[in-house]
């Protein structure tokens, strides 16, 4: 059988480790980008003392190599490990190679102790068949070596973590651009933070309207690094983004990961999910409108959730209990503004807009631990749209209601439903979201609600969600008892 020759293969390594023989050029892309909120807690796992293998896990466009080339680039500055390799596993040159062939690769390319300290990352893993097998052998082989693998088809990633390396692998999960970060990289100076301690922060608004036009700008392209940094993406985002994405997923990576035959009728199902994020659903309306099997559509619903493009909320009722049987759920793009790169930008005054905004609210904080515990409730004449139950005691922690409307204030009937749902849950915070006003209304027996701005509750959630307590904030409701102002209206909540 022919193969591809020793000497294109080490070529090949050279050119991808440009720092065995060079310094990094610190001054040039992507190393001069800014970091991903996210990059400190990343950065901290790898360099722990912890004798396991770092899974990065992501959807595709998230930054992930991006943030695994930084990482190599401080490591060469500091001289933090003596020998570093980076090989993405999708790079044809490598095919029918073994992680261990690969390894030693390396020491011939670039001389060096294998028992010693060294960084070794493995790109875009899921395409190495049994890779979760090789790397828990290599791990306890090379104890000194600090492996990190990526990849952007969480379900083979996933699995095999939780099979073939328990003990050996952590995940960490990098989620799509948070408003935050989307600010943060765009240079719009909005919002003001302030800590007086480590648990105490106030999050203060200087334009709200501008702060609006701003999120209405990352519901339609702000998910994606990409299209802030380089312009010609933004313009052609449909083709950079939405066409990319969808091909490679559903054409290329589910099908060889699982062996999807039927692609257009998954990219169907998708395209009609997409569009629809933030509406209920169920497997018996799906599969009659789709005229698919429900057990086919269960799958399907498992390989894109897995896939990391949507996620679905469970139901709970009004007493906060689950349903034995799962007859409905609310499916939610992970990153909003999919739908814009698919179909075309949304307007604050579009019929969908309101469940796009909901879907960015809860996208905030699902990649966290806490978001397995996060619900939707709904009975007949009511539905809340978020509710936080108790891991030990499944009692609800708090409940919100997304809006994007300034009546509340003078209409607090439009939150019939929370009333109803706190009256039932009296230890229960409350919250909802506005449009520009801040303050808390009376609903239901005399609960006070929380009213926040709904771009404000976004920009909190993204920023809590990468520090190192922002699961504590967030499960203990702390991000609707932050101290908004908006400073152009002089009041404060």
């Amino acid at each position: 059988m022919l193969r591809i020759d020793r000497e294109a293969i080490v070529a090949r390594l050279r050119a991808d480790n440009p720092w065995w023989s060079r310094e990094p050029d610190h001054g040039a892309p992507p190393f001069a980008w800014p970091r991903r909120a996210f990059y400190r807690g990343f950065a901290e796992l790898v360099r722990s003392g912890v004798h396991r293998a770092v899974v990065l896990l992501g959807a595709r466009r998230v930054g992930k190599t991006t943030l695994l080339l930084q990482f190599v680039g401080d490591c060469m500055r500091e001289h933090a490990f003596p020998a570093v390799l980076f090989a993405s596993i999708d790079t044809p040159t490598y095919a029918d190679l073994s992680l261990e062939e690969l390894l030693d690769l390396f020491a011939e390319a670039h001389p060096h102790d294998p028992s010693a300290s060294r960084l070794v990352i493995f790109d875009e893993i899921q395409y190495l068949r049994d890779w979760e097998r090789h790397l828990k052998v290599l791990v306890d082989r090379f104890p000194r070596t600090r492996f990190v693998v990526s990849g952007s088809a969480g379900a083979a990633l996933k699995r095999a973590s939780t099979e073939s390396g328990a003990g050996r692998f952590t995940d960490f999960l990098l989620p799509p651009l948070t408003f935050a970060e989307f600010l943060d990289f765009e240079g719009r100076d909005l919002v003001t933070i302030e800590r007086s301690s480590a648990s105490d922060i106030s999050i203060f608004c200087n334009n709200i309207e501008e702060l609006n036009k701003a999120f209405v700008d990352y519901l339609n392209y702000g998910g994606y690094p990409e299209a802030i940094f380089v312009g010609e993406v933004r313009k052609r985002f449909e083709q950079f983004v939405g066409r990319d994405i969808v091909d490679k997923v559903l054409l290329r990576d589910l099908p060889v990961l699982y062996g999807i035959t039927d692609i257009p009728e998954l990219n169907k199902l998708f395209n009609v999910l997409a569009y629809n994020t933030g509406e209920e659903a169920s497997l018996e309306a799906l599969a009659g409108n789709a005229n698919i099997k429900k057990p086919t559509i269960k799958r399907y619903l498992e390989y894109l959730e897995a896939a990391f493009l949507i996620y679905r909320l469970r139901r709970v009722d009004e007493n906060a209990r689950r349903f034995q049987r799962e007859r409905g759920f609310k499916v939610h793009l992970a990153n909003p503004s999919m739908r814009a790169a698919l179909f075309a930008p949304i307007a604050p005054d579009d019929p969908a807009f309101g469940c796009v905004v909901e879907s960015a609210i809860l996208a905030q904080w699902l990649h966290l631990s806490i978001g397995r515990n996060l619900h939707y409730a709904r009975w007949k004449g009511g539905e809340v749209d978020a509710v936080m139950l108790d891991p030990a005691s499944q009692r609800p922690r708090w409940a919100l209601e997304v809006k994007w409307t300034d009546r509340i204030p003078e209409h607090p009937e439009e939150l019939a439903a929370l009333a109803e749902f706190a009256d039932r849950h009296r230890a229960t915070r409350l919250a909802a979201t506005t449009r520009t006003r801040v303050g808390r209304v009376e609903v239901g027996s005399g609960r006070k609600v929380v009213l926040v701005p709904t771009a404000l509750l976004a920009y909190a959630l993204g920023y809590l969600s990468a520090t190192e307590d922002g699961g504590r904030h967030i499960a203990e409701g702390r991000a609707f008892e932050l101290a908004y102002r908006l400073a152009n209206e002089g009041g404060a909540a």
